[in-house]
């Protein structure tokens, strides 16, 4: 596939030199620190090093600038939850039940007893840590969780030795933290009550009370009210336990910082994923207005910050050429998500998903194609790779590297690219499945060519205003020549469409 060089030219004068490796440095380098940096709903296109002009990201740009840079990394899926479940599990979220958007009150997704990516790690000798958005259920069942006891299932279930995290997402209550599986500050006298089904009595709702509200919904997120933010559920209680969203970056980064310098004298494996740029956006004072773009600019600016704070404290500690950074996104972008924060109106020339067709929700490249870095400075030659690479293959690439045995069924749609991911010559994926919004709207690429099944529902959805890829016939698209998927070409190759098709099924029936 061609290189997306309109999207590159941060890199026009980076060498591809490659740091000579010492005899200590390689001792260092057996068991290396993995921190793994999952965005929320930044698109392609919202990185200055993926050639954004209106907003810079310069900590991002100097983690790409010595690492490698690629330009078709995909998440597996265009929704958070099942991209996030396919990431920590090796499986395409499609295979299993429930693994659509989780609601606040989900029960844990993933069962205990699966073999996680925390598990690779953890089997090695690893410190395992996450910190950050979960939004992969907690408790056994749904709608059955003690928020004032120990939530079990959780984190520590799947290989995590240590866990600080949200509930579930920043428009979703419960809007508490939790660290290792209870109620961050929550006094026992004002127990925490939730219900995704009805109000409690007495408690205001965005629907209803309006006027208490500092941030008005667009769509949907107009329950209980938080901070004068309406979200997704209803909640009563726990009212020293409530997050401040402007301090979620902070709090957020504060803790993945602490989890790196405690485990400093050990190998470590950090899965920080923040909170930004998802709704609602409420970014820290020292950000407001800084992008000229609202706050989902000035919540991209702040998402630059805690990749520079990850960076420093790794120099500070003597860690940085000891230790993998890996940061992506977990879906697509999206620009109105449910609140009226001015996001669209100050878009201006900025194009969150660059030249790729559609966002979140959507079936087209800009709904799993997302940014993508590696550094390892003096272990991975920098410069750009256009090879396909999914996040679903990490599980297996990372036993491969550590020499982990995968337990029988451990991972079945995870790959070993090692190389690939390592910039050393690796040809990446021969085909990849990617996931819409449910398990019956996928399509399956190659590099080249690109198959989306004909779907049933709404072309485009009216409320984010972004195309959804759902139509009632095959379409084919040659990525390497129409990046923005202008034009079907489903019709003028019908045998491409058949040998993808029938790719296609083999792969959903697990051959």
């Amino acid at each position: 596939m061609k290189r997306i060089t309109n999207f590159l030219p941060f890199f026009a004068t980076i060498p591809l030199g490659f740091m000579a490796q010492s005899t200590s440095a390689q001792k260092l380098i057996s068991k290396p620190n993995v921190i793994y940096l999952y965005a929320d709903d930044i698109g392609y296109g919202d990185l200055s090093c993926n050639g954004a002009k209106t907003v810079k990201t310069p900590n991002v740009d100097l983690l790409a600038k010595q690492g490698v840079l690629f330009t078709n990394m995909h998440s597996a899926a265009s929704t958070c939850t099942p991209s996030r479940y396919a990431l920590l599990t090796g499986e395409y979220a499609w295979r299993r039940e429930g693994t659509g958007i989780a609601a606040g009150d989900a029960g844990s997704i993933i069962r205990p007893g699966k073999f996680t990516l925390a598990d690779v790690f953890k089997n090695a000798g690893y410190q395992t840590g996450v910190v950050g958005k979960w939004h992969l259920g907690l408790g056994d069942k749904t709608g059955t969780q003690d928020w004032n006891g120990h939530i079990s299932p959780g984190p520590s279930e799947l290989g995590f030795d240590y866990s600080f995290i949200m509930a579930a997402t920043g428009d979703r209550v419960p809007c508490v933290y939790v660290e290792n599986e209870h109620v961050v500050n929550l006094d026992p006298k004002d127990p925490i009550s939730v219900s995704y089904k009805k109000n409690f009595e007495g408690e205001p709702t965005g629907k209803l009370n309006p006027e208490m509200l500092k941030m008005h919904p667009s769509h949907g997120h107009d329950q209980s009210i938080v901070n004068g933010i309406s979200r997704i559920g209803y909640m009563k209680g726990g009212k020293s336990a409530l997050w401040k969203d402007e301090e979620i970056s902070t709090v957020l980064t504060g803790k993945a910082l602490a989890f790196i310098e405690n485990s400093k004298d050990k190998p470590f494996f950090l899965y920080f994923a923040t909170q930004d740029v998802h709704v609602p956006r409420v970014p820290n004072p020292r950000f407001v207005g800084k992008s000229g773009m609202g706050p989902r600019g000035d919540a991209i600016l702040e998402f630059d910050w805690s990749v520079g704070e990850v960076m420093k404290t790794l120099e500070r500690l003597h860690l940085d050429k000891n230790t993998i950074v890996i940061l992506t996104s977990d879906n697509g972008p999206v620009v109105d998500d449910g609140y009226k924060d001015q996001a669209a109106e100050l878009l201006g020339k900025h194009k969150p998903a660059g030249d790729l067709r559609g966002g979140k929700y959507s079936s087209f490249e800009g709904g799993t194609r997302v940014p993508g870095i590696l550094s390892w400075p003096g272990n991975v030659k920098p410069g750009v790779s256009d090879k396909l690479l999914c996040q679903v293959d990490l599980l297996a690439t990372f036993a491969e590297m550590l020499k982990v045995k995968l337990p029988a069924n451990a991972g079945p749609d995870s790959q070993d690219h090692l190389n690939t991911w390592l910039n050393k010559g690796g040809k990446g994926r021969k085909y990849l499945v990617l996931q819409q919004n449910g398990k019956d709207h996928l399509s399956i690429e190659n590099g080249r060519w690109k198959f989306i099944l004909p779907g049933e529902g709404p072309a485009f959805d009216k409320n984010v205003e972004i195309e959804l890829g759902n139509l009632n016939k095959d379409q084919l698209y040659d990525l390497s020549v129409d990046i923005g998927e202008k034009v079907n070409v489903a019709k003028k190759n019908p045998q491409i469409v058949e040998k993808l098709r029938a790719k296609l099924e083999q792969v959903k029936a697990g051959k």
